[in-house]
Order: structure tokens, then sequence, then C-alpha cells
């Protein structure tokens, strides 16, 4: 299921409004896209038209379940710890803010920006390495 086809500042209104009743969300650019913070907590990230929100190991199966992908920016690169919102989540204020909540709470705090990137097959051979 695809969410709003449209994409840039106007997608990036439409969620920041979505999430109005959510506690001082930060929207910070970066990647092509925008980093969503609240008490410095990494927990969503907008790219390319869609949404994605901070899994851990109790809401992941919800979000996989339902057909979500993890964010991947690029072929070679899988952010396992971010999974597309439902369209119908995005839609619904009071559902997103409850799927933002639980995001947020499992998002690291601090250095760790807890993305969790799988890179592609490693390539062979080494660059004037011992």
């Amino acid at each position: 299921m695809r969410q709003k086809a449209e994409s840039g500042a106007g997608f990036r209104d439409f969620v920041l409004g979505q999430l109005a009743g959510a506690p001082a969300v930060e929207c910070r650019p970066m990647f092509g896209g925008h980093g969503l913070y609240a008490a410095g907590r990494f927990f969503g990230i907008l790219y390319r038209g869609r949404f994605y929100l901070r899994t851990d190991d109790v809401t992941r199966p919800r979000f996989i379940a339902r057909g979500m992908k993890p964010f991947q920016p690029d072929e070679r690169v899988t952010l396992k710890a971010y999974y597309e919102a439902p369209a119908d989540v995005l839609e619904d204020r009071e559902q997103l803010a409850r799927w933002a909540s639980e995001a947020m709470a499992c998002a690291p705090t601090g250095e760790n920006d807890g993305l969790n990137r799988t890179p592609a097959a490693k390539s062979r051979g080494s660059r004037g390495g011992p």
C-alpha cells in the first residue's frame, strides 16, 4: 500500500500536522529526506513521500504483518530498525500518535542513532591494507 504520492514539503507538512499532538517533534534534513526527533530521540524518517517509524523486536512484527518494508534509501543499504508506517495509520491522528509514541519509546538517544544499517555485500580485495 502506498502512502500519499506527494513528496517534499507538502508531505512533510502533512505528517508534521498529523503529529501535532506529539511532544515537540523536531524535523531535521538528512540524506535527501528528513529525520524526526522528539526529546532527543530519532524516531522517524520522511523520505520520498513515505514515513518510516523506529521499531524494535516488540513493534516490528506489527509492521511486517501489514506488509510494510524497512527503510531502504538505495539498493545497497537497508535500515532494518525503521519500517514504513501503514497509510491508514498515517491518515488517523489518534492511531498515528500511538504508533509514534511507541517509536519514540524504542528510539535511542545520544550519539548512537540506532540506524542498524545493513550494507550491501562487501567488495572483494583490499586497498592498501595490511
